[in-house]
């Protein structure tokens, strides 16, 4: 897939973050939630990178939306707020802050983002605003 077969898609106009108007930032939540993953990971560029926590790095929209589909399925975000700025080569981050539910838990995270000028998610990373301590208390019982 490249990146001009790719159409920005507009979020639904009742999915909002406060401070931020990036609609790439914004679908990525609004699909996420959806449990739409293909349509999350074409939110990338074709080299784009997902940080989630306690992994490393997923390169590429293809293994983002596999890696989407087999960790995300049970997975809600409440982002809250966010800002943004300009970067020097021209690129844009925002980050943004709310909480991730799951089945068995919550968690309050930071979620960053690196977007190129044509609003394509060059990074992201995924981070769990936790203590070591609670952190080992997420894990499923086995």
């Amino acid at each position: 897939m490249t990146s001009a077969e790719i159409s920005p898609i507009q979020p639904s106009s009742e999915f909002q973050i406060q401070g931020i108007t990036q609609t790439s930032v914004l679908r990525y939540f609004e699909t996420l939630n959806a449990g739409e993953f293909d349509q999350t990971a074409a939110l990338f560029a074709n080299d784009g990178v997902m940080h989630p926590p306690l992994e490393s790095d997923i390169v590429g929209c293809d293994a983002i939306a596999t890696y989407l589909k087999q960790e995300a399925q049970n997975i809600k975000a409440y982002p809250n707020t966010g800002i943004s700025d300009t970067l020097e080569n021209g690129n844009i981050q925002v980050q943004v802050t709310g909480k991730a539910q799951t089945s068995w838990c919550g968690v309050n995270v930071l979620w960053l983002f690196i977007l190129n000028q044509q609003q394509q998610i060059l990074y992201t990373r995924i981070k769990l605003l936790a203590s070591p301590q609670e952190l080992l208390s997420l894990r499923p019982q086995k």
